[in-house]
């Protein structure tokens, strides 16, 4: 594993909640990460608490999360080390009540 990974893997899995993205939880740098940050306020989540990683600081975990996951896109979610999706897949499970629940059984 190399010290890029290495970093991610520490990262999921020191912290219950993880959204890897552009910008910050108060300045989203783009559409996409805002939108996961705005789901993420719906369900309840306190985001001074959320840990979130500004790949645009970054090139190498940028790149490195993408391989970690094995998913192309950013944002991306990490639930007590699980990976759980991209703003799209947040969405989809928001509306079905499907994220609320694993929040719910896996409080940060």
């Amino acid at each position: 594993m190399s010290d890029t990974q290495q970093r991610i893997d520490e990262l999921v899995k020191s912290n219950d909640l993880v959204l890897f993205m552009k910008g910050n939880a108060s300045f989203p740098m783009c559409g996409f990460s805002g939108r996961a940050i705005q789901i993420l306020k719906a369900v309840g989540v306190d985001t001074r608490t959320l840990k979130t990683v500004n790949v645009l600081d970054d090139a190498e975990v940028r790149q490195g999360i993408k391989e970690y996951s094995n998913w192309p896109t950013i944002p991306q979610l990490y639930i007590k080390g699980e990976f759980v999706g991209g703003s799209d897949i947040l969405m989809e499970m928001y509306e079905s009540g499907e994220l609320q629940q694993m929040l719910n059984s896996n409080p940060a």
